[in-house]
């Protein structure tokens, strides 16, 4: 067995210090209001960076560049890094008028206490389709920032439905980069996998339905907040919605929403031909610090990867868990790990795959069990953790709207990844595997 070392961890370490304890410290002891937003995240990673550039001597400079470099041109970032700008540049295109006039012509359609739910499943075809969280994150944040201004919902409310029904589809979607990275890595058909998968996401995703419902029910919304709106103003939104639910590639979508939408707001006069070029560079300016952080992430987890750090979680992984449902249960703590370790989905599966195949093997879980497994527990930690890309994406796409929300107050309202974990579990020690 591959020998560990723990201490290539430290990074990780530093950089939870520095995040989440010092934005704990200045929002909760402190009581300085938004005070998670005096921790720059760039600064936190790039002191993670430089701790882990400062470790292993004995390996030169050059060599932890070209590590780093390999880490940050992997494909899934690359791929992760053009979604981010992409639909930054529709974002700021239709702008927020366009948004309003979504959550308008809805609020007129549906009856406003229904609003939270209907995000929610909109958010989960969505995502179904289009195969990427960070992608639908991006395009119904605004949406979900405009309803909850004109129906009186919390903003944290709002969001935490569209990340809700991002992280179901992400979890189910077939051209899912992580269903992809799960089912290659365990050799398993994605047919396989998404029945296994749909068992335990079905009812987590019902049972959350049920509390949204609960948590707007006798809640006046009041439909005399519904402002007038512009239909054509509709058109980008509906291309880019039908364009994911038929499953057209997520770049085309977002290519198609940004022409029409250029085309809309000059034909209506909401933009001023001047200043549609300008727009489009705030959108992806917007986009910054998540591009930022992706960035940072996969160059620190590079090194991590080089110095053993995660050989050393992995080894540890193995000699716990002993048991069948044991070896479940550390498949799915073993990605959870690697996720908050690296903040993407997909790169924790890719990782983690090799030692969980031989889990599997030894434990005798079949490889469809293992890859839902995989992919199920590397949604509900990404879901979650107030560092993570669809975090940041649903945070910045707010911020760009001028509403001000922090992760913190997000989290209280993921009720989706709460509800997965807890019908994993059940699914783990409870339901039998079938043969």
């Amino acid at each position: 067995m591959e020998k560990g070392n723990w201490k290539a961890l430290l990074p990780i370490g530093v950089f939870l210090v520095m995040y989440l304890g010092l934005g704990i410290l200045f929002e909760y002891v402190m009581q300085i209001p938004m005070g998670f937003y005096n921790i720059p995240i760039v600064v936190s990673f790039l002191t993670a960076l430089l701790i882990a550039c400062l470790q292993n001597p004995k390996l030169k400079f050059d060599d932890k560049l070209k590590i780093m470099a390999a880490g940050v041109g992997d494909k899934n970032i690359i791929t992760m890094i053009l979604i981010f700008m992409t639909a930054g540049i529709f974002v700021g295109v239709v702008g927020r008028s366009s948004a309003e006039s979504v959550a308008y012509c809805l609020l007129s359609i549906i009856p406003a206490r229904f609003a939270v739910l209907v995000l929610f499943l909109v958010s989960c075809f969505v995502s179904i389709a289009m195969g990427t969280s960070v992608g639908t994150i991006t395009l119904i944040t605004p949406i979900a920032v405009a309803v909850a201004n004109s129906s009186g919902f919390g903003v944290p409310l709002c969001i935490g439905s569209v990340m809700s029904g991002a992280m179901f589809g992400d979890n189910l979607s077939f051209i899912s980069d992580t269903t992809i990275a799960a089912c290659n890595g365990q050799g398993c058909a994605m047919k396989d996998k998404f029945r296994a998968n749909f068992g335990i996401a079905l009812p987590a995703a019902l049972v959350t339905l049920g509390i949204f419902f609960l948590k707007t029910s006798g809640t006046d919304a009041g439909a005399a907040m519904i402002q007038d709106y512009n239909l054509v103003q509709l058109i980008p939104y509906l291309l880019v919605l039908i364009g994911g639910i038929i499953g057209i590639n997520v770049f085309v979508v977002l290519l198609i929403g940004i022409l029409s939408g250029s085309v809309v707001m000059l034909a209506t006069g909401a933009t001023e031909a001047t200043d549609l070029l300008s727009n489009m560079g705030s959108g992806a300016a917007g986009m910054y610090e998540t591009t930022m952080v992706a960035i940072l992430v996969s160059a620190i987890c590079a090194l991590i990867h080089e110095y053993g750090g995660f050989t050393a979680l992995l080894n540890f992984t193995k000699r716990v868990f002993k048991s069948r449902k044991g070896g479940k249960l550390g498949m799915g703590l073993l990605v959870g790990t690697m996720d908050i370790a690296t903040a993407n989905n997909t790169v924790a599966i890719v990782m983690a795959n090799p030692i969980a195949k031989e889990m599997a093997s030894e434990y005798n879980i079949s490889p469809r069990n293992a890859a839902s497994i995989l992919d199920t527990f590397s949604c509900i930690f990404q879901g979650v953790i107030p560092y993570g890309a669809q975090m940041l994406v649903a945070i910045s796409a707010a911020n760009e709207l001028g509403c001000e929300v922090s992760a913190f107050d997000i989290m209280p309202n993921l009720f989706y990844p709460y509800m997965l974990l807890i019908s994993s579990l059940l699914f783990i020690f409870v339901i039998p595997e079938r043969k």
